[in-house]
């Protein structure tokens, strides 16, 4: 039986996508601690010592359907630098989520990010053509939400009290699409964006 998406390497000239494996263990460990991101209150990013568990987590969600991991490449030095997914994927309607997504600090709101969001959406449209593409995110990652939205992503509403996150509080989830008849305009965008010197 196929599964869809299928694990598949995508390849950039700032960023590669590579199907996440535990090979990529200690590169995401050194990663993660550029910025110490797991303390972000509003985000779920791996401990250092979690690592190996959530690389277990999203293989296991790999193998019942329901994602697809990547590795974040950094071409120039050939190490993983992140992750990020396709989730909660619908093979009916054919609509996935872009998300579980987080960057080392030295490398966040460069030219790899724009390029992860052009590599992954471009796949999305053109080779397993969906029909939407969503984003969610922490109401209170304006961060997050700013960059979501500079792909030309629109805002779909707010699920309140959606998810509780690990210190106890509640989390208000912003969600957003990008459907199929956007691609071509949202495409131009982030190849406009990438073509800007930095």
């Amino acid at each position: 039986m196929s599964t869809w998406p299928s694990p598949i390497t995508l390849r950039g000239t700032h960023a590669i996508l590579e199907p996440l494996s535990t090979g990529h263990h200690d590169d995401l460990v050194d990663a993660v601690k550029d910025g110490a991101l797991w303390n972000l209150w509003y985000t779920t990013v791996p401990a250092p010592e979690k690592m190996a568990d959530e690389i277990a987590r999203r293989l296991g969600l790999q193998e019942k359907g329901t994602m697809l991991p990547f590795a974040v490449i950094e071409p120039a030095s050939g190490k993983a630098v992140g992750m990020t997914t396709y989730m909660d994927v619908d093979a009916g309607t054919k609509r996935l989520e872009i998300g579980s997504t987080w960057y080392r600090k030295s490398v966040q709101r460069s030219a790899l990010n724009t390029e992860c969001k052009l590599l992954l959406l471009g796949h999305a449209f053109e080779t397993l053509e969906c029909v939407a593409v969503e984003f969610r995110t922490h109401f209170m990652n304006h961060q997050s939400r700013r960059a979501i939205e500079r792909l030309g992503a629109k805002l779909d509403g707010v699920l309140r009290n959606h998810r509780r996150m690990a210190n106890g509080t509640l989390r208000d989830t912003a969600v957003y699409s990008i459907v199929a008849g956007e691609w071509p305009s949202v495409r131009a965008n982030l190849e406009f964006q990438l073509s800007r010197p930095r």
